[in-house]
C-alpha cells in the first residue's frame, strides 16, 4: 500500500540528500538478490533514521530486526565516539552478505550482529541503549518494547517500523492476521503505557516514536 503518490515521493527524495555509494550499492543489491525487498528502510526512511539518531547522539543502539543492514548503516551515523550499535537478526543466510556491507561502510568494529531470536538474545545484553528501533516480527513487538524499556535511560527514544501495517491496522479485532493484531496491539499498549510518551508518525509504513519519560 502507498501512502503518498510516487511522483510526491521521487520529488521528496529528489529534493533529499542522497544516498552514498554504499548504501546505493545496498539498496541495488538487496532489490536483485534478496527476497521480500520491500523490508528495506530505503532512501528517505533511512534519512529519517539518520536525522534521529544524530540528535540523539546515543553512546549504543539497538536495532531488532537486521534484515540486509540499510537501517543499521543508517542509524549508526548519529554514534557517539566510541559508541556501539547491536543488531539482531534470525535469517543466517543473510549474514555473509550484511556484513560485507557493514565492512565496506567502516563500521566494522562498531556494529555488531547478533544472530538468533531476539527474545533469547536481549535479555543477555548487560546493557543500556540510547536508541532502540524495532523492526522485527510484528507478533512480538509488544514483548520486544518491554523487555527493552527497563534497559533504556529517562530520554531513551524507541522507533518501531510498520506501525500502520499497510493500513491494515484499521481493520475488524476479528478480521485481523496475527501480525496486523500484533501491530495494533503494540500501538494500543504503547498509547496507554505510563512511561513513555508516543507519536506515530504516518510516514512510509509508519513509525511509532516513543520518549521514556
Amino acid at each position: 500500500m502507498d501512502f503518498l503518490p510516487k511522483d510526491i515521493e521521487n520529488y521528496a527524495a529528489a529534493m533529499s540528500l542522497p544516498e552514498n555509494d554504499v548504501l546505493k550499492r545496498l539498496n541495488r543489491e538487496t532489490h536483485a538478490r534478496i527476497l521480500k525487498p520491500r523490508m528495506l528502510s530505503g532512501h528517505l526512511q533511512g534519512l529519517l533514521l539518520t536525522f534521529i539518531s544524530r540528535m540523539v547522539r546515543p553512546q549504543t543502539i539497538l536495532e531488532i530486526g537486521t534484515y540486509t543492514g540499510y537501517s543499521a548503516l543508517c542509524l549508526a551515523e548519529g554514534l557517539r565516539e566510541g559508541g556501539k550499535l547491536h543488531t539482531i537478526d534470525h535469517n543466517e543466510e543473510l549474514e555473509e552478505f550484511t556484513s560485507r556491507y557493514i565492512k565496506e561502510a567502516g563500521y566494522g568494529n562498531r556494529i555488531i550482529q547478533h544472530m538468533g531470536e531476539a527474545i533469547d538474545i536481549i535479555p543477555q545484553l548487560d546493557m543500556t541503549f540510547d536508541l532502540v528501533f524495532i523492526d522485527a516480527d510484528k507478533e512480538n513487538y509488544v514483548n520486544y518494547f518491554n523487555m527493552v524499556l527497563p534497559k533504556m535511560p529517562k530520554g531513551g527514544i524507541i522507533l518501531a517500523d510498520n506501525a500502520l501495517w499497510s493500513g491494515k491496522v484499521l481493520a475488524k479485532p476479528e478480521e485481523m492476521d496475527s501480525e496486523t493484531a500484533g501491530v495494533a496491539s503494540f500501538n494500543e499498549h504503547v498509547k496507554k503505557h505510563p512511561e513513555v510518551r508516543n507519536l506515530l508518525l504516518p510516514f512510509r509504513d509508519g513509525i511509532m516514536m516513543l520518549e521514556k519519560i
